[in-house]
């Protein structure tokens, strides 16, 4: 298990497909700040209201030159499927190795009803111009995160 990362660190880099086909990487979004958000699964209650959320402030994020890129371990045919259903706008990436999921050390053990699995902590990254992490929020709850993230970008 790799230390977890820190204000200050450099974004590890990434390649991964989106539902459109096109691959996103870190490189590619360089020069603009990018709200990196990592979420369980498609079309679940969190994480829906999550993805509507961020998809609400896109222009707002625009103008505070950041790009919103959700990532989950589900297929680019779900994330899809996803986006269509709730009218999303927003990119999403698919890691379904995990790779990256695990390189950013949202990948974890988690408890449920004393059932232990692996999957998403709901985190978000805030990263600059440069690829260094200005924010993490770990643990994330959903409502009036999207926002509390657009402020952050707005003041960096």
């Amino acid at each position: 298990m790799t230390a977890a990362l820190q204000v200050g660190d450099r974004a590890p880099d990434f390649d991964l497909p989106t539902d459109g086909g096109a691959p996103v990487s870190l490189a590619g979004l360089r020069g603009g700040k990018v709200a990196l958000y990592f979420y369980p699964k498609d079309d679940t209650s969190g994480c829906t209201a999550e993805a509507v959320a961020f998809d609400g402030l896109l222009e707002e994020f625009a103008k505070a030159n950041t790009k919103v890129l959700g990532v989950s371990p589900d297929s680019p045919a779900s994330h899809g499927k996803f986006r269509r259903k709730h009218g999303l706008t927003l990119d999403l990436a698919s890691d379904e190795a995990k790779a990256m999921l695990a390189a950013y050390g949202v990948w974890q053990e988690k408890s449920m009803y004393g059932r232990r699995y692996m999957g998403v902590e709901r985190t978000t990254m805030l990263i600059d111009g440069e690829g260094r992490i200005a924010r993490i929020w770990r643990k994330v709850k959903v409502p009036g995160h999207a926002a509390e993230v657009l402020d952050a970008a707005r003041a960096i």
